[in-house]
């Protein structure tokens, strides 16, 4: 039996680099984004399938499902990653891009896991299904320089959780992957994080690909990548947020670059 997985925002980043680990493995994926070339040449090179759509929309969510459920009735692995960046504090960034990247960030999951939950539900009868939930580190650190982003971000912490927490018992297991800085065509982080302690901390996609693969093998409920320095920082917000919040306001991107 070929287990089958939905990997959203697949068309660069982390979910390019999450489907070619998977396809690496023998997994069907089947890709979810908006950008159609992208998409046909990643699904020439690893055998998966392509399907547009807007995670922000629901409508189009629910379609998308109806047709690969259609397709496979067993869905074995969610991955919610489609996201987007959101910089500039609460007082600077443009409104409509607030509401766009809660849209996207938290809402896209929230329709996903929504939608694929009868093929989810199926394959947990046929032993076991995952979703990935695609956080961040800055669900647990309010980062002031990209304060919507956070705040999707601290939306979607809560979401996987709860989410995991409903499903307790039920054969599908959910798992939230946290990276710190990662170097995506998205998320430029070494041309526009200001501080050079922070730069020296970027990782690549490959490196959160793996994680998610490992969280998927292993069942681990939560995973910072990489785990130094980032849980330190979540585990610090948590202890000491002042000190915590006059580090963030410091770490600021370069001027010009939101």
């Amino acid at each position: 039996m070929q287990r089958v997985a939905v990997v959203t925002g697949a068309s660069s980043g982390i979910g390019e680099a999450t489907a070619r680990a998977l396809a690496a493995q023998g997994w069907l994926c089947v890709l979810v984004a908006r950008r159609e070339e992208r998409l046909r040449a990643l699904a020439g090179e690893i055998g998966g399938e392509v399907e547009l759509c807007d995670v922000a929309e629901r409508p189009d969510v629910e379609a998308t499902a109806a047709r690969v459920l259609e397709r496979h009735p067993a869905i074995h692995l969610l991955v919610n990653n489609a996201g987007m960046p959101a910089r500039g504090t609460f007082l600077q960034v443009d409104p409509d891009l607030v509401e766009r990247v809660m849209h996207v960030n938290y809402l896209g999951g929230v329709w996903c896991a929504r939608a694929f939950m009868p093929g989810l539900e199926a394959a947990a009868r046929q032993g076991g299904a995952h979703v990935v939930n695609l956080v961040s580190v800055a669900g647990t650190v309010s980062f002031a320089p990209a304060g919507a982003y956070a705040a999707s971000k601290h939306a979607q912490l809560a979401f996987s959780r709860s989410l995991a927490a409903a499903l307790r018992g039920s054969g599908i297991n959910v798992h939230a992957v946290l990276p710190g800085f990662v170097e995506t065509e998205g998320f430029p982080q070494k041309n526009v994080l200001a501080s050079r302690l922070l730069r020296a901390f970027v990782i690549e996609p490959d490196d959160v690909a793996r994680a998610i693969v490992r969280a998927v093998a292993r069942n681990r409920g939560e995973t910072v990548v990489p785990w130094f320095p980032y849980r330190l920082i979540g585990i610090a917000q948590a202890l000491v947020p002042g000190i915590v919040a006059r580090f963030v306001g410091m770490s600021g991107y370069r001027k010009g670059s939101i």
